[in-house]
């Protein structure tokens, strides 16, 4: 029997297969469980449907993505850190500051998990940090970094 999964199920497929497995596998496992539907032509057709505007969301957020990454290329980010006798600083730049530093500037709210630091700031000066904003998609953020209170 064809079955298309309503989710994705261990050793068997994830979500949108068409799997071929016993009948009473899918009438008493995955029907029951609502883990998948019989795969009947209307239901086929719904899942091409299904398909294709799922491709089509991906490619506007791609493009989204792609818009936002080129505004972001263009944003200098002022942020402080405490500083101490001889310029020495106190703690680091998390990327929480950055994230709350953008919106106060900019009004653009980026998400901190997003935004990639390889090494802590550290020190005074202008960094460049990685934005992560889709899977195929990575901005560079230019930090500026000056002493604070």
């Amino acid at each position: 029997m064809k079955v298309i999964l309503l989710q994705d199920v261990k050793s068997l497929g994830k979500k949108g297969d068409v799997v071929e497995v016993n009948e009473g596998y899918a009438r008493n496992m995955l029907f029951k469980k609502k883990l998948g539907k019989e795969a009947t032509n209307a239901a086929l057709n719904d899942l091409k449907l299904q398909n294709k505007h799922d491709e089509k969301v991906a490619a506007e957020n791609l493009e989204a993505a792609k818009e936002f990454a080129k505004e972001i290329e263009q944003w200098l980010v002022e942020t402080s850190i405490k500083t101490g006798e001889g310029g020495r600083t106190f703690g680091s730049v998390s990327t929480k500051e950055i994230a709350e530093s953008t919106k106060k500037q900019y009004g653009k709210e980026i998400d901190k998990k997003k935004i990639v630091l390889d090494d802590p700031i550290r020190a005074l000066g202008t960094y460049e940090v990685k934005v992560k904003l889709h899977p195929q998609v990575t901005a560079t953020l230019r930090v500026h970094v000056s002493e604070g209170k």
